[in-house]
């Protein structure tokens, strides 16, 4: 029998204002740009930060699923600019792969 109580998910809101995910106590958070190609609109995943209080909870995790559940929600596209999103997140992560905006694409402007 296991003992000890059941690690709880972490509450993740929108700041939208902040262009930003982040936890409750504003701490640990994963910032974006919004960007327009044509119709498409995109979301830049620029920076994640967890503070080393925090480390080893999962919560760069919990805020990258926050911003690919988001972006699955509004029909965006998002290029993975911060390294944790593409070089940890993604390959541990295949599933969420198919938002991954083509870079075969013209010339992207930003919205902000």
């Amino acid at each position: 029998m296991a003992t000890g109580t059941a690690k709880e998910k972490p509450k993740i809101v929108w700041n939208e204002g902040r262009h930003r995910f982040e936890t409750e106590d504003h701490e640990a958070f994963i910032e974006y740009k919004m960007k327009n190609e044509g119709s498409k609109v995109i979301m830049d995943l620029v920076r994640t930060f967890v503070p080393p209080s925090k480390a080893g909870l999962g919560l760069a995790s919990y805020l990258c699923v926050a911003a690919f559940e988001h972006a699955s929600e509004h029909s965006f596209s998002i290029i993975p600019t911060c390294s944790y999103v593409s070089d940890t997140f993604l390959p541990r992560n295949p599933s969420w792969q198919h938002l991954v905006h083509s870079e075969d694409s013209k010339t992207i402007k930003s919205s902000i």
